[in-house]
């Protein structure tokens, strides 16, 4: 593979994951376009060149990989039902909110306020641990 490709294939697989992780439906979608183009980049890469892979028409070890083109075929169609689902989503989302944001749900607001009583617990048992050491009186007796 050419390192062209792969730095190519690199590049898009690196924005594309940043804009998946954004609260934008456009983004998002802007973002699995990108990723699915990096994933069809980096299988034609890894396919060999050569002849077209039809039986009879010359030397099999001649022949192109049929095994990289399938897998961009699979690609292309997957990429293209995402694609149409998520624009399904964000028109509905833009009709009742004017807006394709997506917002936050229940769990994760939970998770994220767990995640904050248990930082708490952490630092106010590294607080006692370290005033235990600090204070000689408060060492148990066997």
């Amino acid at each position: 593979m050419s390192v062209t490709l792969a730095f190519t294939a690199a590049a898009l697989f690196g924005i594309g994951t940043y804009l998946v992780l954004q609260h934008t439906l456009t983004r998002i979608l802007i973002g699995i376009a990108l990723v699915t183009h990096g994933a069809n980049v980096l299988l034609m890469g890894a396919g060999r060149p050569g002849t077209p892979p039809l039986i009879g028409s010359g030397d099999p070890e001649d022949m192109a990989d049929p095994l990289a083109q399938t897998l961009a075929l699979t690609t292309i169609v997957i990429s293209f039902g995402v694609s149409a689902l998520l624009l399904a989503v964000a028109y509905r989302s833009w009709l009742l909110t004017h807006d394709d944001e997506v917002q936050d749900d229940i769990a994760d607001r939970d998770i994220a306020a767990r995640k904050e009583a248990d930082k708490e617990v952490a630092d106010e048992e590294t607080w006692h641990d370290a005033v235990d050491l600090a204070d000689p009186a408060t060492e148990q007796q066997p």
